[in-house]
């Protein structure tokens, strides 16, 4: 069966519902989803959550997985990260504030390519955070303490580079921040008198 599509984009949940009636899905379909978000703790949804709002703005569709760094519970992460591998899944973004090699290790586990958020743990200097993120494990990409939005719109990017579609609205967003931000000189500017 050939789906076309002549009025340009459809939303997911559309194209969820065709699906299913048309008899082809007969469980959640994961594999709609390109990107795996992994937390480590749900004390670190909220940090998280900032980068599935990316997400949601860019029509990427992705799954969340919690899971713990403790190994045994790790294990179980195993058979999800295959399972979004070969049902299509793209990119992971993985976050833990309390294990410092948490997406170096979800990264041992896969061939995708991981973006760390690193997630501000008042334990620990930030610093030395970032500096272990990039030194243990697997290689991962890595962004800035609590940049779970820069770790969604670098997956978007990502994504990007085989989606015309992402790959334009990157654009987009990028030229409407540029405008935001002279905008907002010419406020400061105005108000200094310059």
């Amino acid at each position: 069966m050939t789906l076309a599509f002549m009025s340009g984009k459809m939303s997911i949940e559309v194209l969820k519902i065709m699906l299913k009636y048309a008899g082809f899905i007969t469980k959640e379909i994961m594999f709609m989803a390109t990107v795996g978000v992994i937390i480590g703790s749900d004390s670190d949804y909220e940090i998280m959550d900032e980068g599935l709002k990316v997400l949601r703005e860019f029509e990427v569709p992705f799954k969340v997985k919690l899971t713990f760094s403790d190994n045994k519970v790790l294990e179980r992460a195993v058979e999800w990260l295959k399972e979004f591998e070969n049902l299509g899944g793209k990119v992971i973004i993985a976050g833990d504030a309390n294990d410092i090699g948490f997406a170096g290790k979800i990264a041992g586990l896969t061939t995708l390519p991981v973006i760390a958020v690193p997630i501000r743990n008042h334990g620990s200097e930030d610093i030395d955070y970032l500096f272990n993120i990039v030194q243990q494990g697997s290689p991962v990409a890595t962004v800035g303490i609590n940049g779970a939005r820069n770790a969604a719109l670098l997956a978007v990017a990502v994504l990007g580079i085989n989606d015309v579609r992402l790959r334009n609205a990157l654009k987009d967003f990028r030229q409407k921040m540029s405008a935001e931000v002279m905008n907002k000189d010419k406020i400061l500017q105005d108000k200094l008198g310059s």
